[in-house]
């Protein structure tokens, strides 16, 4: 790949790979990854996720990029804070407000804090909930063993296959939308292995443990300064033992651990009982750029028309129907 400006994990080499696998077309260029979904007719959406702060120079040659590639228009979502002058770049070049792919604005918990520190500025109600969790026998630890390359087989180990197992009760459990069995595996199969020949991987597996069960499993991304947390599962079982207390602060540990400076939570919906229960780490709200849609072609507003009446039809589906994993 070209020099990419993102250090994201949504913009690494190991993501393309993971993407081709799934099914996509990957554009790689010098700014960064463009996932390219293929439309009848032969038209594409390009999806530019996380990648670096844009430019004039930059948003010009995703045009060109775009236009080489048939693409309708490409999807931008920054990894960079929301700034009026930004905004006005991506208005001047011909972008406008998309349907957002990620939450526009995210948790963040500065690693740079000593332990004291972040503990103290945590929520009474957290700090006992992690205290409670370790007098009650709670263990967390990462599983060590890697994803293998190649083969038939998308199974990494004992504990990422519970993972799985949590994942699917909490999809039934709670009621929401996931991605599928197969593009998590995909996911893990791609980016648990160690780059190169270094120490280095991306995907991280935490298990909370209580004797010999595993009540919580949460998979975290590791970039070249940050932390990331995409996905969580947990049991029904021994909620009272407050595993994702824990684990939360083992994770923050493992970043500290790991020397990078904060730790992104991956997300941020008000209201949301688990963004209460992230709120209780005292985290710094990061509002980013948002999701501006670059239009390359003429095709775009009726474009838009068509996904309007799909989602209302598919919302309307969800009504009738219960999510599966």
């Amino acid at each position: 790949m070209k020099k990419n400006k993102s250090n994201h994990p949504l913009q690494t080499k190991a993501w393309g790979q993971f993407r081709r696998e799934w099914g996509n077309e990957v554009l790689e260029t010098k700014y960064g990854i463009i996932v390219v979904n293929r439309l009848p007719g032969g038209f594409g959406i390009g999806t530019f996720i996380r990648g670096p702060k844009p430019t004039q120079k930059m948003l010009g040659d995703l045009k060109e990029i775009a236009k080489e590639h048939n693409l309708i228009f490409i999807k931008l979502e920054p990894n960079v804070r929301k700034t009026e002058k930004l905004i006005s770049l991506m208005k001047e070049s011909g972008a406008v407000p998309g349907k957002t792919l990620f939450t526009p604005t995210t948790f963040q918990i500065d690693l740079a804090k000593s332990e004291e520190e972040l503990l103290k500025s945590f929520h009474p109600k957290t700090r006992y909930n992690i205290r409670y969790a370790e007098r009650k026998g709670v263990t967390v630890e990462e599983d060590p063993t890697p994803s293998r390359n190649g083969g038939t087989s998308l199974g990494a180990s004992k504990a990422f296959d519970k993972y799985i197992e949590l994942m699917r009760e909490t999809v039934q459990r709670q009621g929401f939308y996931a991605h599928s069995e197969r593009y998590h595996r995909l996911m893990w199969k791609h980016l648990n292995l160690r780059i190169q020949n270094s120490k280095f991987k991306i995907a991280h597996l935490l298990i909370a443990k209580h004797k010999k069960d595993i009540l919580t499993a949460w998979i975290l991304f590791k970039s070249k300064d940050a932390l990331y947390y995409p996905y969580g599962a947990s049991g029904s079982q021994f909620q009272n033992l407050q595993a994702n207390s824990l684990i939360m602060w083992e994770a923050i540990r493992f970043g500290k651990k790991h020397k990078l400076k904060y730790f992104d939570l991956w997300g941020r919906e008000p209201g949301k009982g688990f963004t209460r229960f992230k709120e209780g780490f005292n985290p710094e709200v990061v509002e980013f750029l948002g999701t501006w849609d670059l239009i390359t072609s003429p095709l775009y507003w009726p474009y838009r028309m068509v996904e309007f009446f799909r989602w209302r039809i598919l919302k309307l589906k969800t009504m009738f129907s219960k999510p599966s994993f």
